[in-house]
């Protein structure tokens, strides 16, 4: 089984955090969020706790229901 390293895994943690933090400053509910990118609450609440690594299309496609361009979401 593949383990993360510490660093990727505070990379992941805030990417999530971001990920929340421009969802909750656009009024966006997770589920809702979640729904426009075709996954489930669950998933959505995996990505912003930073446990799962989202692909680059899966995180192009929540940078665009957000409103941001991409680089916006991964600038932090």
């Amino acid at each position: 089984m593949f383990k993360r390293d510490k660093v990727d895994t505070e990379y992941l943690k805030k990417l999530g955090e971001r990920i929340k933090s421009i969802r909750k400053e656009k009024h966006i509910k997770q589920v809702d969020l979640g729904y426009t990118c075709d996954l489930d609450k669950s998933n959505m609440n995996r990505i912003e706790a930073g446990n799962t690594n989202p692909s680059i299309l899966l995180l192009k496609k929540i940078s665009k229901e957000l409103g941001v361009n991409l680089n916006e979401l991964l600038d932090f």
